[in-house]
């Protein structure tokens, strides 16, 4: 396991230390690094192995709805992408979705809604999906245009969605659609559709230099009962918003994952390769390299388990989640790609780790909003601070 000293840090309790032990360990036996043929089906295995070991009980809110806890623990969601994500960045990705994609549900939704969902994604019976962007909708989402249009007690469906995480392997998507009763990001609501449901089709799969299961979604005519309305009519911007706090910090912990192995990658090779009589760890730019990394590591880690807290305490954090996602993907993109530097040629090795880790935080810098989005969350929350009228 790579350094563990930060589990010290007053961010947490006694039962996380123990929790990223216990992961970790389990990591070691159960996971493998490299990908088979068959992706789908390796990452229906691992939502499986997940949630048979305990694991995704972690990722959905309500004991009784078969979580770990009453309420989503956002430290525990991010030491847990953050461990996944050192060990495989498909096992990190397998978990995330399953909290992302039910995130909406633990947190807004029925009931009857969290009976019939929660404890089977909690089981790794059943796989979620979050449906938000469309093509001319993504880091801008109140400018969606797939509708919902309400009949009596029935919702229809219309428009397409894409870049959607599991899409074409979900048993259920959690979809954000216009319903019109307001202009803008007031007029959204949130529905759960069920794969099955006549007028859902995946019309396209898309590949991505990290592969994981990503689709295009299809709604013609697509007609399911007004009960699976998540929450009050236009309140489905909120509902999203609420679930990215949570799960964007925990993008930010992955990250953390993913350069905490290139560290450990890096001063694996620093330490054997001889070069010119010594090792290549004796070299005063290796050092300052290898100081940079770790550096950066904290400095990101510091933002992460702070937003990660405040949200535990209760607290808002939409300035915190940018400012940790922003800082450690963007941080953990320099350690890897400085980690592949000291690797030389076979950092570029395909499927050798540094290559892999290369690959995989790539995507971390755009998905749940972009670095230029944060940038802008950032700015506006500190513009509202001081009553500036563009943020009225």
């Amino acid at each position: 396991m790579s350094d563990t000293q930060y589990l010290s840090w007053p961010f947490f309790e006694p039962h996380h230390a123990s929790l990223a032990s216990s992961l970790d360990d389990w990591c070691v036996q159960n996971i493998q690094e490299a990908h088979g043929q068959d992706l789908d089906a390796e990452c229906r295995a691992l939502v499986r192995q997940l949630g048979a070991c305990g694991w995704l009980k972690n990722a959905v809110g309500g004991a009784e709805y078969g979580g770990a806890k009453a309420s989503i623990d956002t430290r525990s969601i991010c030491l847990i992408r953050e461990t996944l994500a050192r060990h495989s960045g498909l096992a990190d990705f397998a978990f995330a979705m399953q909290g992302l994609g039910s995130g909406a549900i633990s947190l807004a939704g029925s009931s009857a809604q969290k009976k019939n969902y929660l404890p089977r994604v909690a089981a790794g019976e059943a796989i979620a999906a979050f449906a938000l962007s469309e093509p001319e909708a993504g880091s801008d989402v109140a400018a969606m245009q797939c509708s919902a249009h309400i009949h009596g007690d029935t919702a229809v469906l219309n428009g397409g969605k894409t870049w959607i995480s599991n899409g074409g392997i979900a048993d259920f998507y959690v979809v954000f659609a216009r319903s019109g009763e307001a202009p803008g990001a007031r007029g959204i609501s949130a529905f759960i559709v069920d794969a099955e449901t006549p007028g859902f089709s995946v019309p396209e799969r898309i590949h991505v230099i990290s592969p994981h299961p990503l689709a295009t979604l299809r709604f013609d005519g697509c007609r399911i009962p007004l009960s699976q309305r998540i929450g009050a009519p236009g309140e489905g911007f909120k509902i999203a918003m609420r679930t990215l706090d949570v799960f964007r910090t925990s993008v930010a912990a992955a990250a953390l994952g993913f350069a905490r192995r290139a560290l450990d990658e890096g001063l694996r090779r620093a330490t054997t390769r001889n070069m010119f009589g010594q090792t290549l760890a004796d070299f005063q730019l290796t050092q300052a390299k290898l100081a940079q990394m770790a550096t950066t590591i904290d400095s990101a880690a510091l933002l992460t388990y702070r937003a990660a807290w405040q949200r535990d305490q209760g607290r808002t954090v939409t300035r915190e989640a940018a400012m940790a996602k922003m800082v450690a993907t963007e941080g953990a993109q320099q350690v890897i790609d400085a980690a592949v530097q000291l690797w030389g040629g076979m950092g570029v090795v395909s499927e050798q780790p540094v290559e892999r880790l290369y690959r995989d935080i790539r995507a971390l810098r755009i998905y749940e909003g972009a670095t230029e989005v944060q940038q802008l969350i950032i700015a506006r929350e500190l513009l509202k601070d001081i009553g500036h009228p563009a943020t009225k």
